[in-house]
């Protein structure tokens, strides 16, 4: 028990969290931003936005993406908040196309994307992204309890 307190209070695993974090984002940003034209598209396939809109957002949300991701990486005041409140945002829009029954891809790792053709489903990439948000939980909680001066490891920061 001990052990796994260790590791979960370590700098090393808050480390790695955000690193994984920040470099599912960037990757999906930059894939995106590589064709902002077929994202537009996936974005429309929802039908959540109106189409004068579908450019620029096909163009921010992948840049936040890449912004909130490098930050994070680097361990920069508000990136976190970002990724949460964009991992959050994806699970309501790929809950969304799961309760209206849509086939269609994600879009998350732009078109094409490797996990769509691999899994074709929102479903998938809904657990995915349930799976980020638990790392943005913990990298709160990590940040809490060395707020708090728990952890035993975190004394370098």
């Amino acid at each position: 028990m001990h052990r796994i307190v260790l590791f979960f209070t370590s700098i090393w695993t808050y480390r790695v969290a955000r690193l994984v974090l920040g470099l599912m984002f960037v990757v999906a940003g930059v894939i995106k931003l590589a064709g902002p034209y077929q994202f537009a598209i996936v974005i429309d396939a929802f039908g959540l936005v109106p189409r004068f809109a579908l450019m620029p957002l096909a163009y921010l949300i992948p840049a936040i993406e890449v912004i909130a991701g490098i930050g994070l990486i680097l361990d920069k005041r508000g990136s976190l908040p970002v990724i949460g409140g964009m991992t959050v945002l994806f699970l309501f829009v790929l809950g969304y196309g799961l309760h209206l029954g849509l086939d269609i891809d994600c879009g998350c790792y732009g078109p094409g994307d490797p996990e769509a053709e691999a899994f074709s489903s929102l479903r998938d990439s809904f657990y995915r992204d349930l799976w980020l948000l638990t790392g943005v939980v913990f990298c709160y909680w990590w940040r809490w309890m060395s707020v708090r001066g728990q952890p035993a490891s975190s004394s370098e920061s």
